[in-house]
């Protein structure tokens, strides 16, 4: 059996990982840790909650006397790490919050696991199979004029979000070099799919065009990211704690690759919206260009994404959206509210 932590599991990418695991793995044992920030919602995980191996803590993995308690008190052997502050935008406006929790926490998590699992530089041997998964991101290699990121390339972030999130990969490489620690980083392309908060692009562009608002798009809307299915994330995340060689980064990619504009304007034909609602707006400061992932290393170990973006991936969550009206008005608060009309107030191009 193992004890699982999860962290940042009330998150789009961490909750859909948490129902994933529920079902197809019924001896893990699972909590859930989450701040609870405004990205952190329960409601993700309503249909679990009384799930008898999932469990909620809720709590900062800055905070080391609480993370060292679960830790000598829960005996993980497993941790997953999705708990990050994830979003660019944020991080230019203040890229204090991302410091903490990025790599003040990373560097938290990593220091209680050692403590728990390790005799000096070697695992002790209740915990030999003792697993630390790093989420991380495509951003922290910059941006792309042509080819594609191995995972062997330079990280190059472009913004404090990005910045952060190499530190913290740095950090676990560091753990594994000096003290052989169990760790494994993924990175992977931009997610989309349900339970995704509507401040990145694709949720916003449904819950704006829903209410026959404008749609923002950043500079010339040129700008190509690569699109992978939360569920295909899910399952290659999986793989890769099962398989995965202790150490290595692992990209994980669906080789769909399309332009922001593109993606706006196959929303709007979805709702039956006009074009008209595109609004373009002065371009995202170190707005990076294109990301696009060489994931052969992951195929090696028998990966494939099974979400066709254009035919079924984003209809299927277009639908996830129109049918969840109460889960989309539970998070577009007063607060997400103010915060659109700081971002985007203004910024017209």
């Amino acid at each position: 059996m193992k004890r699982v932590l999860v962290t940042g599991g009330a998150g789009f990418i961490g909750s859909n990982f948490i129902r994933y695991a529920l079902q197809q793995y019924p001896d893990w044992e699972m909590v859930n840790f989450d701040k609870l920030t405004y990205a952190g919602n329960l409601a993700n995980l309503r249909d679990v909650e009384d799930h008898p191996n999932y469990r909620f803590v809720r709590g900062d993995i800055s905070d080391q006397t609480l993370v060292d308690y679960l830790f000598q008190t829960e005996a993980f052997d497993t941790v997953i790490n999705f708990a990050a502050e994830s979003h660019v935008d944020r991080s230019i406006l203040d890229a204090t919050p991302f410091i903490q929790t990025n790599v003040q926490g990373v560097q938290v998590l990593l220091q209680c696991a050692q403590r728990l699992w390790m005799d000096r530089q070697a695992l002790k041997p209740e915990f030999e199979h003792a697993r630390f998964i790093q989420i991380s991101t495509d951003e922290v290699y910059g941006t792309l004029k042509d080819g594609y990121f191995s995972d062997t390339s330079p990280l190059q972030p472009n913004s404090p979000y990005a910045a952060s999130k190499a530190s913290g990969d740095l950090l676990c490489r560091a753990f594994f070099q000096t003290y052989h620690f169990p760790v494994i980083i993924t990175r992977a392309c931009n997610n989309y799919g349900p339970y995704q908060f509507p401040e990145k692009l694709i949720p916003l562009m449904i819950y704006r065009a829903l209410n026959n608002q404008s749609l923002p798009v950043y500079g010339d809307g040129t700008n190509v990211r690569e699109w992978l299915h939360v569920e295909d994330h899910c399952r290659a995340i999986d793989l890769v704690q099962e398989k995965g060689e202790l150490g290595e980064v692992y990209n994980i990619g669906s080789s769909q690759e399309m332009r922001n504009i593109q993606v706006v304007e196959l929303i709007l034909d979805k709702l039956n919206k006009p074009a008209s609602l595109i609004e373009f707006v002065k371009d995202r400061l170190g707005h990076d260009h294109r990301y696009a992932l060489d994931w052969s290393k992951l195929d090696k170990l028998g990966y494939q994404p099974r979400y066709d973006f254009q035919q079924h991936g984003l209809p299927s969550t277009i639908d996830w959206y129109l049918q969840n009206e109460s889960w989309v008005e539970g998070v577009t608060t007063s607060e997400y509210q103010s915060y659109y009309q700081l971002q985007y107030a203004g910024v017209k191009s």
